[in-house]
């Protein structure tokens, strides 16, 4: 089987590793860089936490299992420590915990001392404090990540091109066929389109329609505030989840912060403002011990890969089933799941985990409720 994936994103990657793996002929089509898109800007916390309805949820619990069985230096099956302190953020947390449980999901709640053993240098929360720990939740560096996946599909055969802009997608009854900027054509058997926020314009290539948020116009749902600090001499081994702040370690003593409360600020076309910056550092030193000092090495607005009614999107998107779309806001948790399961279902095995995401659900055109904006601890 001869394979064309439009995009090399952590998404792609794992698609065409996946690919590979049984025997497929693959190119993967590149714009820019491998990682440029929404990949290089994601908090890449893997978890199924607040992943809602079921199908959902069991889609990226199955996820963080496959990263279990995926070890390298990319991933920190660490967990995920989240603490609450007002009466808001109990409740929220005490319902999510229960909901979980139901489900078969790992959650322990645990003492204030259990928690500062898990993060010695936690700054002690009041009295009264909540604490649950997410023992099966990792993070990772998603560009090693990316580096692995796309190592093992170059390992295994596949041509990346990079700086290879699409502007044409044709099927036919025996295949199709990908056009570029510069001219170039590329033939397969089958197109998998792995475009994340481009998803929409892709696919429109070939004639389908796949809607997904503008982040230009969609802002308060899809943006993001991310900030990387100089490397700091605190002790934090797993994310951090707490009413106003998440961090994680990000490589070289680094953090990663995030303040879902400020999202709403965030323009893709505008630098992150000062006083995010200064926000977000006021935060710190009182969560997290030693990061007195601490200043921004990167601040970016992150842009999120969101179909329109904000579930992946995994399946063939045309009667012909010449072109296959992969979409979703949890690519960097989904993917090394998507690495087994859309390659089987382009060799005929239907995946019972995707067939409750197919493209084919906005078909009638209907206008679906916009996802409400990540605000409050546990969402993304």
């Amino acid at each position: 089987m001869r394979v064309v994936v439009i995009g090399a994103g952590v998404v792609g990657a794992a698609v065409a590793a996946g690919l590979t793996r049984r025997g497929a002929q693959v190119t993967v089509l590149e714009a820019r860089t491998p990682g440029s898109g929404t990949t290089s800007t994601s908090v890449a916390w893997i978890n199924a936490n607040n992943k809602t309805p079921k199908e959902y949820f069991d889609l990226n619990h199955a996820a963080v299992w496959a990263h279990h069985q995926l070890p390298g230096d990319w991933h920190f099956p660490t967990g995920n420590l989240e603490y609450a302190v007002t009466d808001e953020h109990k409740g929220l947390l005490e319902e999510r915990v229960a909901r979980l449980l139901a489900m078969g999901y790992p959650v322990e709640r645990v003492t204030a001392r259990r928690a500062r053993a898990l993060e010695p240098d936690l700054v002690p929360p009041p009295t009264g404090t909540a604490y649950v720990f997410f023992p099966v939740e990792a993070y990772v560096l998603p560009l090693r990540l990316l580096g692995r996946l796309l190592g093992e599909a170059r390992d295994r055969g596949a041509v990346v091109e990079c700086g290879a802009e699409v502007t044409a997608v044709e099927t036919f009854p025996a295949g199709a066929k990908v056009t570029l900027a510069d001219g170039r054509t590329f033939a397969g058997d089958v197109v998998v389109t792995c475009a994340g926020r481009w998803t929409q314009r892709v696919a429109a290539l070939a004639g389908v329609d796949v809607p997904m948020l503008d982040p230009a116009v969609s802002g308060t749902v899809t943006n993001g505030f991310l900030i990387t600090t100089s490397p700091v001499p605190a002790r934090l081994s797993r994310v951090l989840t707490t009413g106003g702040l998440n961090l994680r370690p990000d490589g070289g003593g680094r953090l990663l912060l995030q303040a879902l409360h400020l999202d709403g600020l965030a323009d893709p076309a505008l630098p992150v403002p000062g006083e995010v910056v200064d926000e977000m550092f006021g935060l710190l030193p009182k969560v997290l011990r030693a990061t007195e000092g601490a200043t921004a090495e990167r601040a970016v607005v992150g842009r999120r890969a969101m179909p329109a009614d904000g579930l992946t999107v995994a399946g063939f998107a045309d009667a012909g089933r010449r072109v296959y779309t992969v979409a979703t806001h949890s690519g960097v948790t989904l993917a090394p799941l998507l690495m087994d399961e859309v390659a089987g279902e382009l060799f005929g095995e239907e995946s019972s985990l995707l067939s409750p995401f197919r493209p084919g659900r906005f078909a009638d055109g209907a206008a679906r409720p916009v996802p409400a904006p990540a605000r409050r601890p546990g969402q993304q």
